[in-house]
């Protein structure tokens, strides 16, 4: 039986890695925090060890007899939160983290990273070989912490290979909750023009991509895009989740050049108050920038082959939201 140690195994991702391990044979082992619901994965009779990744030295001696390392936990983007901070849990506290592996003797470190480490995409579809523009403290955080993953390997420390998820989401995620109630309730009004290209992964696959890098003897050192079959215009996916509900969308778009106006003042004058702005300026990233990218190298060396199909994967979301009673 191979012994897996999961971080941020409480959260959307690392729960379905989780589960996927458990499928697999794996005996799995859970970074937690104090304040993580813990509760599915007792159920599911993962062993828990607590630590935080914003206090590093927490991390000392707890990875024992294992043999793969998932490294899925982060401080992840959002609004008011320090740069200091994102450094301190993504690149600190992934430093802590490998160093423990390379004490315990890890077979392999399996570092969870993402395309946002890429930036904008200027020409899509990107690879993993386009370059690093990282364009918030959030991205740079994971840039450094990817970064500081390689030369472990470089310095033959450890054997670590990064995953870069893209547009993760399924039944338990919240990201994209706002979209589809906004398309269901039929208030969706598109800003721009709606042809920004978008790439979403169905969890499912991704954790099964994430375990394909895990267990791959040419993986080591190598960085591996993880997303669905297919991307599209934004205007395309909202119909196509419209057409989920049987609802029509507005076919009246919002000009971009006020809304982006709008997000300036409301930073301008929320920041200095320190009052969270109701618009900001990266929210409208979601209508404006591509966000395509090319999985041949993990479909060629990992044998990558996602199962849900975009219609199938939305589907299965929207229905989910509507058990939840979230979308009226």
């Amino acid at each position: 039986m191979k012994r897996a140690f999961v971080t941020g195994a409480s959260g959307f991702t690392g729960s379905y890695l989780c589960a996927a391990l458990l499928k697999k044979g794996y005996a799995v082992t859970a970074l937690v925090r104090p304040t993580s619901n813990v509760e599915p994965l007792k159920a599911k009779g993962i062993t828990l060890v607590e630590g935080d990744l914003a206090m590093p030295g927490s991390l000392h001696g707890l990875v024992k007899d294992i043999d793969i390392l998932f490294h899925i936990g982060a401080l992840y983007r959002q609004e008011g939160v320090a740069k200091e901070m994102f450094t301190q849990v993504n690149v600190h506290g992934t430093r802590a983290l490998l160093d423990e592996a390379a004490r315990a003797g890890v077979k392999r470190f399996v570092h969870c990273s993402t395309v946002g480490v890429q930036g904008e995409i200027k020409h899509p579809p990107a690879s993993e070989t386009d370059p690093y523009d990282p364009g918030d403290h959030y991205q740079e955080s994971k840039m450094q912490g990817e970064k500081l993953a390689l030369s472990y390997f470089a310095d033959k420390k450890l054997d670590v290979t990064v995953v870069r998820p893209v547009g993760i989401y399924g039944p338990g995620d919240t990201r994209f909750l706002k979209l589809f109630r906004h398309i269901y309730q039929g208030n969706f009004r598109m800003i721009g023009a709606g042809k920004a290209l978008y790439h979403l992964t169905y969890v499912e696959d991704l954790a099964d991509g994430i375990i394909l890098a895990a267990e791959s003897p040419v993986a080591g050192g190598r960085i591996y895009t993880l997303a669905g079959p297919q991307y599209l215009p934004l205007e395309e996916l909202v119909h196509l989740i419209a057409d989920i509900f049987d609802k029509k969308v507005s076919k009246n778009h919002i000009p971009l050049a006020p809304v982006y106006v709008a997000a300036c003042l409301c930073e301008l004058i929320c920041r200095p108050l320190r009052i969270e702005p109701p618009l900001y300026r990266r929210r409208l990233d979601f209508f404006t920038k591509d966000r395509a990218f090319d999985i041949t190298r993990a479909r060629q060396e990992l044998g990558y082959a996602p199962q849900v199909s975009l219609k199938d994967g939305l589907g299965r979301t929207a229905r989910w939201y509507l058990d939840q009673g979230w979308l009226d």
